[in-house]
């Protein structure tokens, strides 16, 4: 009995973090979204949510922080407290807001655990019905006899369009004038009516009016043909596999989050977008599922924000 006691007294003064810990998760999960109601990033997380809650038993609350290109959202998750409960979804504007960014309240890198990769897609290279061009090597010709008559349409400066029209004619050797507005809508209805020549933009964004032939569609940005727009060429069919990029979307945490809760978040949300269901609500999207271990997924951020800041020193793009 003595010896009970005394077993029983030690471990009152054990540290509580040694001490019998609560399963994860077992309160409500928050995902941050940097931008407004009906985007790409707030469609997926609102699907990626309903199925996490489905399958961890608690609740996942999605919020909209829309401010910044994402930076308010991500400055949020960055400060919250690292236990997985606070979570981010976003697309591939956060590494190339952080190329070109220094005034940032977090590092890309650093300030996060990635958690999980959701998906890719491809862009696609457009032009207008009024230009001449029915494929990319006619526009690319008429780039190099006339250096910077042509012009592109993007979602802003320091946007994935114009990153990708930058790494585009770097490629192809050619000269572009960059013409930036607030938001693809504009710049595509400028593309329709013929204000501009040229847009590279996401599936979503385009391909509903390729398909009804009010622009027309001359690449996707991938090395091979996509499933989401089989019968439009691939950059790689041309010689311009280097020029390749690919729209993502993924779920980071706070730096510190526990290895073990990062990794069970990761284990459900892989096999959620690995269900038939969520492939074709991806493609329907136009995007793929894609599954990353965390490990995976972090390497590939950095690759990315290495790759833009490269692009953004060669082609002088600065933040706004």
């Amino acid at each position: 009995m003595k010896k009970m006691i005394k077993l029983l007294c030690l471990a009152s003064l054990l540290p509580a973090t040694l001490m019998a810990q609560p399963s994860f998760p077992n309160k409500p999960i928050t995902l941050l979204v940097g931008s407004a109601p009906g985007g790409s990033n707030d469609i997926f997380a609102r699907t990626i949510g309903k199925h996490m809650q489905d399958a961890l038993g608690v609740s996942v609350v999605v919020e909209n922080k829309p401010a910044s290109g994402g930076v308010l959202a991500n400055t949020l998750v960055a400060k919250a407290p690292a236990d997985g409960y606070t979570l981010v979804v976003l697309s591939s504007t956060f590494t190339t807001g952080a190329a070109v960014r220094s005034n940032l309240q977090y590092d890309a890198v650093k300030s996060f655990a990635p958690v999980s990769m959701l998906a890719k897609g491809p862009l696609l290279i457009t032009v207008g019905n009024n230009t001449p061009f029915k494929t990319l090597p006619e526009l690319v010709t008429f780039a190099k006899a006339n250096p910077g008559k042509l012009n592109f349409g993007t979602s802003g400066v320091g946007s994935i369009n114009q990153f990708a029209s930058e790494i585009f004619s770097d490629v192809a050797k050619i000269k572009m004038t960059h013409v930036p507005y607030k938001g693809m809508g504009p710049a595509v209805n400028d593309l329709m009516s013929g204000q501009i020549d040229m847009i590279i933009a996401s599936a979503p964004s385009l391909l509903n009016h390729v398909n009804n032939e009010k622009i027309r569609g001359l690449a996707v940005t991938t090395v091979k043909r996509s499933e989401i727009a089989p019968k439009i060429p691939a950059l790689g069919e041309y010689g311009y596999s280097a020029g390749a990029v690919d729209l993502w979307w993924g779920v980071l945490a706070p730096a510190g989050t526990p290895d073990n809760v990062v990794q069970k978040l990761n284990t459900t949300i892989n096999k959620i977008i690995g269900s038939e269901d969520m492939k074709a609500f991806f493609l329907k999207q136009g995007a793929s599922p894609v599954a990353m271990s965390p490990a995976e997924f972090s390497q590939y951020i950095s690759n990315e924000l290495a790759r833009w800041k490269r692009v953004a020193a060669a082609a002088n793009i600065q933040a706004e």
